[in-house]
C-alpha cells in the first residue's frame, strides 16, 4: 500500500474540536449526572476498574468479530466466556464484577443463560434440600445450566407445552417424554453444545386413582441432560445446535428431544410444588410461582433496554454532530461552511426524541428493580404472593414496550447515520442484529401485551363492583380516581401546562382505555379474539403512562442531587418525551378531548423548540451514560470525534480481505493467487458444501500457508 496515506488527515473541522465546542457549550454537569444515572451498586467504579483489566487482554480484541464464521463466534465466544470465568477466579471479582465484565466484553456468552436463567430458577424454585444439592455446584460453576421452556410448538402459550413429566407410581420417579416433534425444546441457550444440565419446564401427570393420567399444568424439573465428562448427551436425550439465525453468533441456541427419559421424584422443583412418595401432589398457594423466572427475565430486559439504546443513541448524536452535509439554504454568503447533521430538524426528530426515551426507560427500569426486589422479599420473607399478579402484568406489558422502543430506536439511529450507518465500524451493526430478538424472546411483544391487559379489566371491574374496597394495588388507586372524581377529565392547555398535568393527561388515558376494554368484555361480551389490538393497545397506554410517571416522579427529588442547570435540562427532556409520546398518539387525547385539533400545531412548535434547546446539550447527555469505546466498538461515536481516522484505518489495515491477493480472471479456477485450481476447488466445495474435502491437518496448514 502506498506510504502517502500515513500523512492525509481528515477535512476541517476535524471531529475532535468539534466534539470538544459542542461539550463546552453546554453547562450539564456530566460527572453529577453520570453518578446520578449509574451510582446503583457502584457501577462507575466498577466499569472503571473491570475495563482495565478486559481491554489489555488480547483475547477480547473485538477487531475480527464482524469477519468471523458462526461456527468460529461460538468457538471464540465459549473460549472468551472460560476466560472470564478464570479471570473472576483470578481477580476475585463479585458477582456484580463478574456481570460487568461480561457486559463491556458485549458477548453473547454460551454461559449467559446458565449464569442467569438456570441460576434464578433453582434460587426461587427449589426447597431447601434441592438448594443445597444443586444451588451451590450452579453458582460455583460446577455445572451449566439452561433454561428450556419454549418449544418447537409453543412459545408464549407456556400453558399448552407438549413436553411431559409422567409420575411412576412404581418406581417413585418421573419420565420426561417429548411425545411429538413439536415438544422438542427450542431456541434455549447455552444448550445447543455447552450445557449439561436443564430446568426443562414439563406438564406434570399424575395417574388418578382410576389410572387416568390428570395433568397438573407446566412444573419445573432440574434434568442433567450431559455426561460431565464426556460431554456426551445422556441415553434418551437428542440435543443440537438449532442453526444460524439473526445476531447471537456465540450463542448455542439448541434444541433437545427426550425418549422416556427418567429423573428422580427429587428433580421436580419443589419449593412450591411437590410430589410425595405416593404420588400426592400439593400445589402452591400461588399458581404463578412457575412464571417467576419469566418475571425475573422480563424485568431484566427493561432494564437493559436502557443501556442498549443509549449506546445507538450515543452513536447517532456523535456522529450527527461531526457529520457536515449541505449549507443553509437561507443563508446570503456563498461561501457558507456545510451544517451539522444534527441541525437539521429531520435528523433532531428521529435522534432527540430517542435520546429523551433512553431517560425514559432508564427511569422506569429503576423502578422495576426495587418493584421486582420488595416482591421477592414479600414472597420470600412472609410467603406473601399479593404482589406478584401486578408484577408479572407491569413486567409483561414494560418487556413489550420498552424491548420494541429500543429496537426500534437502533434501528432509527443506523438509519439517521445515512451510509455509514451499514458499516461494520458504526458499531450499530451487532447491536441492532443481537437485539432484534428481544421484541420476541421471553414473550412475544405483541402476544403478552394480553396478560396486561387482562389483569387491568380485573382491576378495573373490581373497582367498579366493589367501589368501597381497601386498594391492593397501584393501578386500584388510579382506577378508583378515575370512577370517584366528578370532574375525571382536564382539557390541557398547551400554553400553560406542566410535567404534572402531562402525568395526569396519561394516567387519565390509561384508566379511560381500561375503563373501556371492560365495558367491551364484561358488559358487552366482545370476543377476546376481536379486541387483542385494542388490548394491545391498552397495554402500551398503561405502561406509556408507567414511563411518563417514572420519568417525572425521579426528577422531583433527584437522587442523587443535580444542580440546578442540570436539573433543568432533565426536565426539559422529560416535556420532549412526554410531549412526543402525547403527539404519537394524539388521536387518544383528541377522542378524550384532553387535546383539541387546533393544539396539534402548538405541540408540533413546542416539540421543535425543545429539541432545539436540547441540542445544545447533546453530547453532554449522551456522555452522561458513560458507555466506553471499548462497549461501543464504533468508529462514528468514539469520544474523542476521530471518526474518519478509524474508519479508513479499519478498512486499510483490519480488513482480512485486503490481505489476500485474488485471481479475478474467469477462465482460471484460482480464487487465491497462488494457491492452484485444484486447491482452490476442494476449498470452496467445502465451504460451499458445509463438510470439509481435505482433512483438517491439510486445511490448516494452506490456510496458514495463504
Amino acid at each position: 500500500m502506498a506510504d502517502f496515506i500515513i500523512k492525509l488527515k481528515p477535512a476541517e473541522p476535524q471531529g475532535r474540536k468539534i466534539l470538544e465546542t459542542e461539550r463546552a457549550r453546554s453547562d450539564l454537569n456530566v460527572n453529577q449526572l453520570a453518578h446520578h444515572l449509574l451510582h446503583r451498586d457502584n457501577f462507575l467504579d466498577r466499569q472503571e476498574r473491570v475495563l482495565a483489566i478486559i481491554e489489555k487482554n488480547p483475547l477480547f480484541s473485538k477487531t475480527t468479530n464482524l469477519n468471523l464464521s458462526r461456527p468460529e463466534r461460538y468457538h471464540v465466544g465459549l473460549a472468551r466466556a472460560k476466560e472470564v470465568r478464570r479471570l473472576a477466579r483470578r481477580e476475585g471479582w463479585s458477582a456484580e464484577d463478574y456481570t460487568m465484565a461480561n457486559y463491556l466484553l458485549d458477548e453473547v456468552s454460551p454461559y449467559s443463560l446458565s449464569d442467569s436463567m438456570f441460576t434464578v430458577s433453582l434460587q426461587q424454585q427449589c426447597d431447601e434440600q434441592q438448594r443445597t444439592q444443586w444451588l451451590g455446584k450452579a453458582e460455583n460453576w460446577e455445572i451449566t445450566g439452561c433454561y428450556a421452556q419454549t418449544e418447537l410448538g409453543h412459545g408464549s402459550n407456556v400453558r399448552q407445552i407438549e413436553c411431559q413429566a409422567r409420575w411412576n407410581p412404581e418406581t417413585k420417579d418421573f419420565t420426561i417424554h417429548s411425545p411429538t416433534l413439536t415438544a422438542s425444546k427450542w431456541w434455549i441457550g447455552s444448550l445447543g453444545r455447552t450445557a449439561d444440565h436443564a430446568v426443562v419446564v414439563a406438564q406434570l401427570l399424575i395417574p388418578s386413582s382410576t389410572g387416568k393420567m390428570q395433568s397438573y399444568g407446566p412444573h419445573q424439573f432440574i434434568v442433567q441432560i450431559r455426561h460431565l465428562q464426556t460431554r456426551k448427551p445422556l441415553n434418551g436425550v437428542a440435543i443440537g445446535d438449532i442453526g444460524p439465525k439473526y445476531g447471537y453468533a456465540s450463542m448455542d441456541n439448541g434444541y433437545i428431544l427426550f425418549d422416556h427419559f427418567r429423573v428422580p421424584r427429587t428433580s421436580l422443583l419443589a419449593k412450591y410444588s411437590k410430589v410425595d412418595k405416593n404420588g400426592k401432589y400439593t400445589r402452591s398457594q400461588s399458581s404463578a410461582t412457575v412464571y417467576g423466572s419469566m418475571t425475573y427475565a422480563r424485568a431484566y430486559l427493561i432494564g437493559q433496554a436502557a443501556l442498549v439504546l443509549a449506546r445507538a443513541v450515543t452513536v447517532a448524536v456523535r456522529y450527527t454532530l461531526i457529520r457536515r452535509q449541505f449549507s443553509d439554504r437561507d443563508s446570503a454568503s456563498t461561501n457558507t461552511a456545510e451544517e451539522a447533521v444534527l441541525n437539521y430538524s429531520t435528523v433532531q426528530i428521529r435522534v432527540l426524541p430517542l435520546l429523551a426515551t433512553t431517560y425514559a426507560l432508564h427511569y422506569t427500569a429503576e423502578m422495576v428493580k426495587d418493584a421486582f426486589q420488595n416482591v421477592r422479599a414479600q414472597i420470600d420473607k412472609d410467603n406473601d404472593f399479593s404482589k406478584l399478579a401486578e408484577m408479572h402484568a407491569m413486567s409483561s406489558g414494560l418487556k413489550s414496550l420498552c424491548t420494541s422502543l429500543a429496537a426500534n430506536g437502533i434501528e432509527t439511529c443506523r438509519r439517521a447515520l445515512g451510509g455509514h450507518g451499514f458499516g461494520g465500524r458504526s458499531g450499530l451493526i451487532p447491536l441492532n442484529a443481537n437485539y432484534l430478538n428481544k421484541p420476541t424472546v421471553e414473550g412475544d411483544n405483541w402476544m403478552i401485551t394480553q396478560q396486561t391487559a387482562s389483569y387491568l379489566i380485573k382491576r378495573m371491574q373490581t373497582c367498579i363492583e366493589t367501589p368501597t374496597m381497601t386498594p391492593v394495588d397501584k393501578v386500584d388507586i388510579t382506577f378508583l380516581q378515575f370512577l370517584t372524581t366528578s370532574s375525571r377529565r382536564r382539557s390541557l392547555d398547551l400554553i400553560a401546562y406542566g410535567p404534572d398535568d402531562l402525568v395526569a393527561a396519561f394516567q387519565y388515558r390509561a384508566s379511560y382505555l381500561a375503563h373501556k376494554a371492560y365495558q367491551l368484555r364484561i358488559m358487552q361480551k366482545f370476543s377476546w379474539n376481536d379486541m387483542l389490538i385494542e388490548l394491545h393497545h391498552l397495554s402500551n397506554a398503561h405502561c406509556e403512562f408507567l414511563l411518563v410517571q417514572s420519568f417525572h416522579d425521579a426528577l422531583q427529588q433527584p437522587f442523587p442531587p443535580l444542580d440546578a442547570a442540570t436539573h433543568r435540562t432533565m426536565q426539559q427532556l422529560f416535556m420532549l418525551f412526554a410531549l412526543f409520546t402525547l403527539q404519537d398518539n394524539s388521536s387518544d387525547f383528541i377522542a378524550m378531548e384532553i387535546l383539541k385539533p387546533s393544539q396539534l400545531d402548538t405541540l408540533k412548535t413546542e416539540i421543535r423548540q425543545l429539541m432545539q434547546t436540547i441540542r445544545i446539550h447533546a453530547a453532554r447527555l449522551v456522555d452522561a451514560w458513560s458507555i466506553p469505546d471499548y462497549l461501543l466498538d464504533s468508529a462514528l461515536g468514539r469520544y474523542d470525534g476521530e471518526v474518519y481516522p478509524d474508519l479508513f484505518k479499519s478498512a486499510h489495515e483490519r480488513n482480512p480481505l485486503n490481505a489476500e491477493v485474488f485471481n479475478s480472471d474467469y477462465r482460471s479456477e484460482e480464487i487465491i493467487w497462488g494457491e492452484g485450481e485444484e486447491h482452490a476447488r476442494r476449498r470452496i466445495l467445502a465451504l460451499v458444501q458445509g463438510t470439509p474435502s481435505l482433512e483438517n491437518t491439510e486445511i490448516g496448514s494452506l490456510k496458514a500457508n495463504l
